[in-house]
This record gives structure tokens, sequence and C-alpha cells, in this order.
């Protein structure tokens, strides 16, 4: 069984991102980007990446909650991207968290938290993916 998890580990915006501060993804179109943010914005240390991409992938595919046991063990069964991929972070501006137990808080680029997550030596500081090669 693959997983997509990170402890202690915080990822930044990509290097390449056009956000200047952070924003919501617009809604109403169902893309994984508003998707994630909804699930996060305000939500801090509840969700593990795992249990993210897996919720989302179920809500863009309506894979019903009677289903969801054997579709977790069959989409895990293969690695998946992890949310270094995000396009919360890659180009919404946003960064991504992980405590030590591997849950995820949403913090905006540039703010104090970031900054002091990133000086923290007990952090791994890692970038979203490049938009670009």
């Amino acid at each position: 069984m693959h997983t997509t998890h990170y402890t202690d580990t915080l990822i930044l915006p990509a290097p390449d991102t056009r956000a200047e501060s952070a924003l919501a993804p617009p809604p109403g179109k169902g893309t994984v980007a508003e998707l994630q943010y909804a699930r996060l914005a305000g939500n801090d240390y509840t969700w593990t990446s795992d249990d993210l991409i897996f919720d989302v992938h179920c809500q863009r595919k309506d894979i019903p909650e009677t289903d969801r046991a054997a579709e977790r063990e069959r989409f895990f069964s293969k690695g998946q991207p992890c949310l270094r991929t995000s396009p919360l972070a890659k180009t919404y501006g946003w960064a991504l968290h992980f405590d030590s137990h591997g849950r995820i808080a949403l913090l905006p680029m540039g703010s104090q938290r970031v900054a002091e997550l990133e000086a923290d030596p007990g952090v791994t500081v890692r970038h979203a993916m490049k938009s670009s090669r």
C-alpha cells in the first residue's frame, strides 16, 4: 500500500508560482484546487494527505460511501502524486504544513507562521513542484 504522507514538513509554494499572495481558488467548478481548499481552509490539522487526496478523488468520481473502502485499497495500491503537486501550492500561493502526525495546515505564503516553520530545524522544508520544466 502506497502513501502520500509527510510528517514535520513544510511545502512552500512552487518557485515558479505567479501568485503574489495566497488566493482562494475560484468556486463553482469542482476543481482539485477548489475541493482541497474547501477541506483545508479553517480546518487546520484535521486532514492527512492520504485522506484529503482520496476524499477529493471520490467526490470528483462520484464514488458512494458504501464503495469507498474497496476503492481506497485499489486507489493506494499504486503510487499517487503527493501534495507537492497540489494546485494550492503550485498556483494559488499556499504553503502546507504537516505536523508530527501527518495532519495538514494551510498557510498563506509570506506569513509569519511560514517564516517560523522555515526557521525551525525540526521541520523539513520542500517546495511544491514547478509548473514548467
